[in-house]
């Protein structure tokens, strides 16, 4: 699965420096910029966004459906995973295997990734075989073809994927055990690869009921970035996609989560495991759900406490409490419905992690009682902000990010305006938002040992 964030794309390029401070600073009034897109909806209603962007003639074509593994019927999980393999098999007029070797033959590159609330298409291309692209993918919207033999085969590759992935992973089974014990009850407790039982038994039909409800137009998006204008997709959209009629999709109803009444903890011990950890998961809200500016309040929050060797947690348990090799924290909030807020860390070598977890309760318990300052929520502000900055040179992020949104409830707008949000933060939102968050009934621990672990 890709995972593209405003965070990821530009840490590896970011020097902090007090400059900063100054440089950064958004002035009351003035409208932030991130990526600046076009947006445009066909007939059939199918929204089109494109992003401008000169620097080479490259482009990437993306297509997002509004459906995930949240949305699966009960009993098949995995099941939208499976279909984003299914369409790399063939249409009427693309045989079998052909759509990625046609790509690649043109030189470029494509791929898809499936996610809790959405499936997503991509290709890579110059800008000259753009055409070609969104041909091949407007054919596989409504013409794709299967057959028994070919979804029993490819359903084997899949179940591969999650042995290979999953099973053989002690790190990816605690995760998907700590996943499943953080949601009581609502659909983001099940694996977006599914679980291995259900999986067995998805079919043709399954799949077929499945590209037939979501596959369609209007509950699309089709985002172009990179050497192009809205004035040179808005013809090439209509006369590929613009065709392709449109169809009732059902409203995404999702089971609500009741109140958590009771802190769980998932420990996990295998043989495999070299290195111990700890990790803590709290529900929270996502920015769809939340109310205004909890999450901004909880990403500066995160940046205080995670965000590298002047942060809290590294402070406290690397440099001064000496119990930890590693340190993080970590806010998603990109979801159609819940969030989640975690912690996490690993002992030093033949350190305990009875001695991490005690330094971290430390931590939240201080944070809680005294909560953050002035200071470092100015500085945790300007660091974000300059992220949104350095965002724009990398040509995979602007569609991710906005794809994402468009997906999750949320609009270009509140994209284009997150620096300003982030801004507006004051540390008694920070101190707020922490306090409803970090509750330990809300949470599940999670802790990786070695089979002779204690």
């Amino acid at each position: 699965m890709l995972w593209i964030d405003i965070r990821s794309c530009v840490r590896v390029l970011m020097t902090v420096s007090a400059m900063f401070a100054a440089v950064l600073s958004i002035p009351p009034g003035v409208r932030a910029k991130v990526f600046d897109p076009k947006t445009f909806t066909l007939a059939n209603g199918m929204q089109v966004v494109v992003i401008s962007n000169h620097r080479a003639p490259i482009v990437i074509q993306m297509v997002w459906y509004k459906i995930g593994a949240a949305d699966e019927p009960a009993g098949k999980s995995g099941i939208a995973h499976f279909l984003e393999h299914l369409m790399f098999k063939g249409t009427e007029t693309v045989p079998p295997g052909e759509f990625s070797k046609i790509v690649a033959r043109n030189g470029g590159q494509d791929n898809a990734f499936t996610s809790q609330d959405y499936t997503a298409y991509f290709q890579r291309v110059a800008k000259n075989r753009l055409e070609l692209v969104m041909r091949l993918e407007a054919d596989r919207m409504t013409g794709l073809t299967l057959t028994d033999k070919e979804v029993l085969l490819e359903r084997d590759v899949v179940l591969e994927e999650r042995r290979s992935r999953t099973d053989n992973n002690p790190g990816a089974q605690l995760r998907e055990h700590s996943q499943a014990a953080l949601y009581l009850h609502h659909p983001y407790g099940d694996p977006v690869i599914g679980w291995k039982n259900e999986i067995e038994k998805l079919s043709t039909e399954d799949v077929l009921a499945l590209y037939r409800k979501y596959y369609t137009p209007n509950n699309a998006i089709l985002i172009i970035a990179g050497d192009v204008t809205i004035n040179e997709i808005r013809p090439l959209a209509e006369k590929y996609y613009g065709p392709i009629p449109s169809r009732l999709v059902p409203r995404r109803i999702r089971l609500s989560e009741p109140p958590h009444l009771a802190a769980r903890r998932v420990v996990l011990k295998n043989p495999l495991v070299r290195q111990p950890s700890w990790s803590r998961t709290f529900i929270a809200p996502s920015s769809n759900t939340g109310k205004p500016g909890v999450a901004p309040a909880l990403e500066v929050l995160a940046e205080i406490l995670g965000g590298g060797p002047t942060s809290r947690l590294y402070r406290a348990l690397i440099v001064e409490g000496k119990s930890a090799a590693s340190t993080s924290a970590r806010y998603s909030f990109r979801a159609l419905d819940l969030g989640t807020f975690g912690l996490s860390a690993t002992p030093l070598p033949g350190g305990k992690i009875e001695t991490v977890e005690i330094a971290m309760a430390a931590e939240i318990k201080r944070l809680l009682e005294d909560g953050v300052n002035e200071d470092e929520v100015a500085r945790a502000k300007h660091s974000l902000q300059a992220e949104a900055i350095y965002v724009r040179d990398s040509l995979r992020a602007g569609p991710n990010i906005i794809g994402r949104a468009l997906t999750t409830g949320r609009t270009i707008a509140d994209v284009e305006s997150w620096p300003e949000r982030i801004g507006a933060v004051t540390p008694e939102q920070v101190n707020a938002a922490a306090r409803a968050v970090l509750l330990n009934k809300k949470s599940v621990t999670s802790v990786l040992l070695p089979e002779s672990g204690s």
